[in-house]
């Protein structure tokens, strides 16, 4: 029986980190792809070697089963267990099957459906039962990136994105995050063993706006009012991503004061609710005052330091 050393297959020590591992695969799956390998046996075989390697090391759990039964595999060798991938005798015990379940989870003896998908085996059969059906690895995962601006996070937005040959349609939510990575099932790598196709990972990224900060689900947002509408009251008016809106004003408003505006905020990704606006007021002095206006200034100054005496 030969034994396969999935670290050798991918040229990786025993005691490689999962970054190492990863990197290592990504750069032979590149090499042996058949798409960049038509019709070349050798490669594909190489492609499916390489693959199966990395479903078995590059999974945290399997590989510690993995490292676990090898180092006690020649003593299954000598006992008679001479395969896995069907046509071989099986070692048998316990009513004529082979019993792993200490190392693959069976817990009811005879090969898990996991041992069978991590050796390629086809099953078992006992007393005449038919073999048992084999799992296929499902393909790999592919990542992506994708920039949006704010608005477009606001407002939900459909994008077009080419992932080799093929062109994907994306509906993003409003409301989605920066950092948030989207998922969509069976767009990534065909399984070489015929499983499903893994996903597409899309990592989202959001554009800084100048003049509008997003707080969770809350938006932070200036608000400028003039001295005049600041001391006697009044509305502003306010271009929002949701649009323009007139904020109420109190008389006596001072600058740095916050205002909250309920149900203005960022969309709450894939609910119904929604943050607050909050705004914050500076007080913005005229450029041009006329001559009769710094009279009026004058004489409201001179009544307000009586007032203050």
């Amino acid at each position: 029986m030969e034994y396969k050393d999935y670290y050798k297959v991918l040229g990786v020590e025993r005691n490689a980190t999962a970054d190492q591992i990863k990197k290592a695969y990504r750069k032979l799956a590149i090499k042996y792809h058949p798409d960049k390998n038509p019709d070349n046996k050798q490669a594909e075989d190489r492609f499916k070697e390489i693959s199966e390697a990395y479903e078995v090391i590059g999974n945290a759990e399997k590989r510690k089963k993995y490292d676990e039964l090898g180092a006690n595999w020649k003593q299954y060798e000598q006992q008679g267990f001479d395969g896995f991938g069907g046509g071989g005798r099986r070692y048998s015990s316990r009513g004529g099957q082979a019993d792993f379940g200490e190392f693959f989870g069976g817990g009811q003896g005879g090969f898990s459906d996991f041992f069978e998908a991590f050796f390629g085996g086809s099953g078992f059969t006992s007393g005449g039962a038919k073999s048992r059906s084999r799992v296929r690895p499902k393909g790999q995962d592919l990542t992506a990136e994708l920039h949006l601006s704010l608005s477009e996070a606001y407002h939900g937005v459909e994008r077009m994105i080419q992932l080799g040959e093929q062109r994907i349609r994306l509906k993003i939510k409003a409301g989605v995050r920066q950092g948030q990575t989207l998922r969509m099932k069976g767009k990534g790598q065909q399984s070489p063993y015929g499983g499903e196709p893994g996903d597409l990972l899309i990592k989202i990224h959001i554009t800084q706006q100048a003049d509008i900060q997003r707080d969770g689900d809350d938006l932070i947002q200036e608000l400028p009012v003039d001295i005049y509408t600041a001391i006697l009251g009044g509305k502003v008016k306010l271009n929002t991503l949701k649009g323009e809106v007139q904020v109420p004003v109190k008389a006596g408003i001072q600058s740095n004061a916050t205002l909250r505006l309920k149900g203005l905020g960022m969309p709450v990704y894939g609910k119904t609710e929604t943050g607050n606006l909050l705004l914050k007021v500076v007080l913005k002095l005229p450029e041009k005052i006329s001559g009769e206006e710094l009279k009026l200034i004058q004489k409201a100054a001179e009544i307000h330091a009586k007032k203050e005496k």
